[in-house]
C-alpha cells in the first residue's frame, strides 16, 4: 500500500446516493479532513487501496453488494482503515452485525453532524494506535519471536538462541520455571524449529494421573498385564516416534517411575508393563517442571541420577515481573489470537498492563485479554476497558453482604462442601450475567468443567 505524503487526514466516502455523498462530504471538509468519494463502484477496492485512507464511510446498502460483504473485500485486500457503516435503518441489530464483521461503529441517516464528529476524532486515535502497533509487530517480527515464543528481554532473547542452536539436537532438555511462563510453548517451538516439525509432539502433565496409570500411559502394556488390560497398548513413547515426548511437571513424578524414566534414558529403550520385550525409543525428551529439583533432590523426592540425565541443555524461563519489556509484545500476541484481526490497544492501556506483576504470568495476562475482548466490542481497548475486565471476583467481593449471605444460607441448609461449591458457581454465573468464559477465569476451573458443573 502507498505511504502517504501529506499530513492532512484522509477520509473515504462510499455511498450511492449523490446527495448523501456531497452533504457528508461538506461536513467533514469542515472538520479539515481531505475527501474522497466513490458512488460504490466495483472499482471502491482498488481504490481505497490505492489512497489508503485514514477512515472510510461505507453505506450499508449499495447498487452490487453489502457494506458488510465490502468491508470483508476490504479488509483481504489489507485495508486496515477504520470503518464507519452508515444505514437508513436504525436498527441495533444491525449494528451489531456490523460492528462483529469489523466495522468501527454504526451512523444512522441522516447523519448527526456533532456524532459523527465525535466519530472522526475517535477513528483518528485508533488509526493512529493501530499504525504504532502494526510498526511495533512488524519491528519485532524477526527478532523477538520464535515459533509461538515472544519476547524482547534479554533472557528471551537467549532462550531462542539456544532453541535455535539445540532445535536439531538429540540431547535431553529441562525446562524450568514457574507456573504459567509458557514452559510447553517453549518444548513446541523446539519441536517446530528443527527436523522433527513434522513428526509427533506428545505431552503428558506427571502429576494428572495415578501412579499405574502413568506407567502405562508412558510405557504402554501389554494385554493381560493388569485387571483391566484387554488389549496391547502402546506408550507415549513409542507414539511419539521420531518427534518429540514433552514430560510435563516431571518433578511430580512418583520415585518408583524416576527409576524406570532413567532406564529409558539410559538405554534407550522401553518395556511395555507385563512385556519381556524392549522397544526402542527415538524421540526426542523434553521435560519441564515448576518445581525447586535442587531442594526435591536434598530431601530424597527426586533422584539426583536422574535429574543429570535431564539436565543436559537447561532452560530457565524467568516470570513476567522479572522480564516486564516482553508484556508489551505478549499482549499483542493473545490479541491477535483471541482478537478478530481488528482490535487494537492503546498506548495507555500496555502501559498499563506493563505495570502489573501477573503472578500467574503469561497464563494469566492470556486470560486477563480474553477476558476483555469477551467484555467489549470495542476496536480500541482502552484503560477504561482494562479497568472493567480487572477480575470480577473483586466486584463480587465488593457487593454489600455478598459472602456473608452466601455462607449464611450454607450454614442454614447445613450444605455439604460439594453443595456450597455449587452455589458458589450459582452465585458467579449471576454476577457475571452467565458468561461461562468469564466465570471459568474467576473460579479457575475449564470452562467444559464448569458447564458440566452448572449443567449437571
Amino acid at each position: 500500500m502507498t505511504s502517504k505524503t501529506q499530513p492532512q487526514r484522509h477520509v473515504l466516502i462510499v455511498d450511492d446516493d449523490e446527495l448523501v455523498r456531497e452533504q457528508v462530504k461538506s461536513l467533514i471538509a469542515a472538520e479539515g479532513f481531505r475527501v474522497s468519494t466513490n458512488p460504490g463502484a466495483r472499482d471502491v477496492v482498488d481504490q481505497a487501496f490505492h489512497i489508503d485512507p485514514d477512515l472510510i464511510l461505507l453505506d450499508f446498502n449499495l447498487p452490487h453488494t453489502s457494506g458488510i460483504d465490502l468491508l470483508g473485500q476490504l479488509r483481504d485486500r489489507g485495508v486496515s482503515a477504520p470503518v464507519l457503516i452508515m444505514t437508513a435503518y436504525a436498527d441495533t441489530d444491525l449494528a451489531l452485525e456490523a460492528i462483529r464483521f469489523g466495522a468501527f461503529d454504526f451512523l444512522a441517516k441522516p447523519l448527526d453532524p456533532l456524532r459523527l464528529k465525535i466519530c472522526l476524532e475517535r477513528a483518528w486515535s485508533m488509526r493512529s494506535v493501530t499504525e504504532e502497533n502494526r510498526e511495533l509487530r512488524s519491528g519485532q517480527a524477526p527478532t523477538t519471536q520464535l515459533g509461538g515464543a515472544t519476547g524482547v528481554s534479554k533472557s528471551m532473547q537467549e532462550i531462542f538462541s539456544i532453541a535455535r542452536r539445540v532445535a536439531d539436537s538429540k540431547s535431553t532438555v529441562l525446562i524450568t520455571g514457574e507456573s504459567g511462563t509458557g514452559k510447553e510453548v517453549i518444548a513446541r517451538t523446539l519441536h517446530d524449529q528443527g527436523s522433527r516439525a513434522n513428526e509427533n509432539f506428545v505431552g503428558i502433565n506427571c502429576s494428572s494421573l495415578p501412579e499405574n496409570l502413568l506407567e502405562s500411559e508412558l510405557f504402554g502394556h501389554v494385554r493381560g498385564a493388569f485387571t483391566g488390560a484387554t488389549s496391547h497398548k502402546e506408550g507415549l513413547f513409542v507414539t511419539a516416534g521420531q518427534g518429540t515426548i514433552f514430560l510435563d511437571e516431571i518433578g511430580d513424578m512418583p520415585e518408583a517411575l524416576q527409576a524406570k524414566l532413567l532406564r529409558v534414558l539410559q538405554e534407550r529403550e522401553v518395556r511395555p508393563v507385563g512385556s519381556t520385550v524392549s522397544q526402542p525409543v527415538r524421540a526426542r525428551i523434553v521435560a519441564a517442571t515448576n518445581a525447586d529439583l535442587h531442594t526435591a533432590m536434598l530431601n530424597g523426592r527426586f533422584r539426583k541420577d536422574l535429574f543429570y540425565r535431564l539436565n543436559v541443555i537447561p532452560i530457565h524461563l524467568l516470570p513476567l515481573r522479572e522480564r516486564t519489556e516482553d508484556i508489551g509484545a505478549l499482549a499483542l500476541l493473545f490479541l491477535d489470537r483471541h482478537g478478530n484481526g481488528n482490535r487494537h490497544f492503546s498506548a495507555e492501556a500496555i502501559e498499563d498492563l506493563s505495570k502489573k506483576l501477573w503472578p500467574g504470568n503469561a497464563r494469566e495476562l492470556e486470560n486477563f485479554i480474553e477476558r476483555i475482548l469477551t467484555l467489549t466490542d470495542a476496536s480500541l481497548i482502552e484503560r477504561k476497558h482494562l479497568k472493567k475486565a480487572a477480575d470480577p471476583v473483586v466486584r463480587i467481593e465488593s457487593d454489600e453482604n455478598a459472602i456473608d449471605n452466601l455462607l449464611n444460607a450454607a450454614f442454614r441448609m447445613d450444605l455439604s462442601m460439594q453443595a456450597l461449591s455449587d452455589l458458589y458457581i450459582e452465585t458467579v454465573l449471576q454476577k457475571v450475567d452467565g458468561s461461562k468464559t468469564v466465570a471459568s477465569q474467576i473460579l479457575g476451573i475449564h470452562r467444559t468443567t464448569l458447564h458440566r458443573r452448572a449443567t449437571g
